[in-house]
């Protein structure tokens, strides 16, 4: 390190540089908001400064943000909402009578009736007690404790919390975490920030992307070779695969997790976003404690939930929960330690949270209206998740599994060997230097396959179905034209 005088004192360079910084934080990559999104917001920054393009808007389908692509908010979340952020609108008969009621409620549990107390770390209790029934309602009367219930910055706070917790042991003792490949890169992030092994599972495209048990015991043999399995991680329905897991097979991940001595993360954001014929959504601890005391009384788990997807997709509110069972009293007297350490989660995501989980009944006001909105934003995804299927199927070089739930599909994609060496020339990954193409030549902005995880020799991108019916066939059609010009050019 160079050193020089300064004022007769020793300038010694800076003290935080890319040598002395935590080489973990390096290694954590971030796929749905990296340079690729990068590139789109100079992109739009050019637009604004006039420089001419061959499209006059940059579309980011790129994120599962549902208001940013136009989903218009739930009326009586936001009416609340309102309520709560200004109390005098209580006065003002523009609001209904049960979204007052509902207002009132949450300001009453708030210190100084005020939502801009700080809360119990844990969360409001009112609103884990509503959490509670809102789980028993869900799993058909199976319990719920609200003491189990934590509240959380969105659901990808308390993924990572419970990470930390699981996370320890040196060499061949580091804690293995088995995730899913394709995977969220929230969970590869988190895991090369803790130091923890990543164990990849791959879906089977094949079959829809679905889960065999099999495959999970390759990944835990192998793995054990050289670090300690302890977690096994499970998005259902998928991101960005958009599956949804049988009954069946989630029974079957329950007794392996059981034989295997690991703990299960069930991420269960997408829980609502179910389209296809057929296809149900079982909740994980559902189906553990329908499998018996031999299964329920046994396998820890932790369960997760958000307020950012489904029919909400109020992702800026950051609102959330997780759900503990068969913890260990003393971890999770360590657990309510941990998440005391951050003071508590947003008071506006828990009060939003709460509407989610005690919506309008029939003999409130508000029921058939946010019964209305619920079902158009549903019944439109499961459209756009039927034409998207359809319409990349008809494209010469692309292979799209049904959108069975979620918000995303994943499809595959044949890349000339010439685009691969060019791309490898370029530094950068087959299915990036695509994306890349397709966002300067058409302003759409997509995640390529690699930053979620694929087998060896096949490409993907990940897009959302968000967009507007009309501006989603727009998408549709000019990624279309584009993948037959790409191919045609490095054929």
């Amino acid at each position: 390190m160079s050193t020089q005088a300064v004022n007769g004192s020793v300038s010694r360079g800076k003290v935080l540089t890319l040598d002395t910084m935590n080489p973990n934080v390096k290694k954590v990559e971030y796929a749905v908001r990296g340079a690729i999104v990068q590139r789109a917001l100079q992109i739009e920054k050019e637009l604004k400064e006039g420089v001419k393009k061959p499209f006059t808007e940059v579309i980011k389908a790129n994120i599962g943000d549902a208001h940013a692509m136009g989903q218009k908010p739930i009326t009586f979340l936001r009416q609340v909402l309102a309520l709560c952020s200004y109390p005098a609108l209580l006065e003002d008969n523009k609001f209904p009578e049960d979204a007052k009621q509902r207002a009132r409620r949450i300001l009453a549990a708030c210190g100084g009736h005020s939502i801009g107390a700080y809360s119990a770390s844990q969360g409001i209790e009112c609103i884990r007690q509503d959490v509670s029934r809102y789980i028993e309602k869900r799993d058909g009367g199976i319990p719920s404790n609200p003491d189990n219930i934590y509240l959380s910055t969105g659901a990808s706070d308390a993924i990572v919390t419970m990470l930390k917790l699981l996370v320890c042991g040196e060499g061949h003792d580091r804690t293995g975490v088995m995730i899913s490949i394709p995977q969220y890169p929230l969970y590869s992030a988190a895991l090369a920030d803790l130091a923890a092994v990543q164990i990849s599972y791959y879906l089977d495209e094949d079959k829809c992307w679905s889960l065999d048990v099999t495959e999970l015991k390759r990944a835990v043999t192998a793995a054990r070779q050289h670090c300690n399995p302890r977690v096994l991680c499970i998005i259902n329905p998928g991101n960005p695969t958009g599956q949804v897991q049988s009954r069946q097979c989630i029974e079957d991940v329950i007794r392996f997790a059981k034989e295997e001595h690991l703990f299960v993360m069930a991420d269960e954001v997408y829980q609502d976003n179910v389209y296809a014929e057929g296809c149900k959504f079982h909740s994980f601890k559902k189906v553990l404690f329908e499998m018996g005391p031999e299964y329920s009384s046994t396998v820890e788990m932790a369960s997760f939930h958000s307020t950012s997807k489904c029919y909400m997709g109020e992702c800026g509110f950051r609102g959330g929960y997780m759900e503990v069972i068969n913890m260990d009293p003393e971890v999770k007297a360590q657990l309510t330690k941990l998440v005391s350490v951050r003071l508590c989660p947003p008071v506006t995501g828990q009060a939003l949270l709460d509407l989610v989980v005690n919506p309008p009944q029939p003999d409130e006001p508000s029921y058939s209206m946010f019964m209305k909105e619920r079902t158009e934003v549903l019944a439109a995804l499961a459209e756009k998740a039927r034409l998207t299927e359809k319409t990349f199927n008809t494209v010469p070089g692309i292979i799209c599994n049904p959108v069975q739930g979620a918000m995303y599909t994943f499809p595959r994609i044949t890349l000339p060997q010439k685009c691969i060496d060019t791309a490898k020339e370029e530094g950068l990954a087959p299915d990036m230097f695509y994306c890349m193409r397709l966002l300067e030549e058409e302003g759409i902005c997509l995640v390529p396959g690699s930053g979620f995880g694929q087998r060896e020799g096949t490409f993907h991108f990940r897009m959302t179905i968000l967009p507007p019916t009309e501006k989603l066939k727009d998408v549709l059609q000019k990624i279309r034209d584009f993948h037959v010009r790409f191919t045609k050019q490095f054929s």
